[in-house]
């Protein structure tokens, strides 16, 4: 389900923050000891390019460590950064599906349906929706902006009274799990003023 699919990228993000953080603190930690002298004073004094250093840094090997080195750090960032632009919206809806075939619609067609139904209510100025989770059991995300003076109860109820009932028996469902996040425009800065 998308929403396992999340936890893992989550806990995986965590997870390789926790790592890099590490090696980073201890690296650093490592660095600070080496330059205070902890470690002997023969290290403290010395230059970061010895010739200990430069003569690692010669061998025939090096360059190929550190490509194969980048290759691997791109190669994960890409994919880290790929896993972040995933998003569990769901393409098509199955409707129906049977011996003889399935039924599909397209997640647009829904979403702009409901868009229409849930706008002309009044008071509500923009309507984000997304249908999210599974193809057979979708979950609906509803975002609303409100004017500053919407009748927010009422818009609430007929949210839940009419549009989600509709969408409940347009797909067959006996239940849609929905999120609806409501929010208010901010108000003028400068309200108009009449002259009495």
């Amino acid at each position: 389900m998308a929403r396992d699919r999340y936890r893992r990228s989550a806990r995986g993000n965590r997870l390789g923050l926790a790592v890099v953080g590490t090696v980073l603190l201890l690296v650093g930690l490592a660095a600070l000891a080496v330059g205070q002298g902890l470690l002997g004073a023969g290290p403290a004094g010395q230059t970061l390019l010895n010739d200990v250093v430069q003569g690692v840094l010669a061998q025939q090997w090096v360059p190929y460590v550190v490509v194969a080195v980048a290759f691997v750090a791109a190669f994960l960032s890409l994919r880290w950064l790929m896993a972040q632009g995933i998003h569990d919206t769901v393409r098509r809806l199955s409707l129906e599906s049977g011996g003889e075939g399935r039924v599909l619609i397209d997640e647009g067609v829904v979403s702009d349906a409901v868009e229409r139904e849930v706008g002309d209510y009044p008071g509500v100025r923009r309507v984000r929706v997304h249908l999210t989770e599974s193809v057979h059991h979708p979950h609906l995300r509803l975002a609303l902006t409100l004017d500053e003076d919407a009748d927010v109860a009422q818009i609430w109820n007929r949210v839940r009274g009419e549009a989600l009932a509709n969408l409940r028996r347009s797909l067959g469902l006996d239940e849609v799990p929905a999120v609806v996040r409501m929010t208010m425009t901010a108000p003028s800065r400068h309200a108009r003023r009449s002259l009495a």
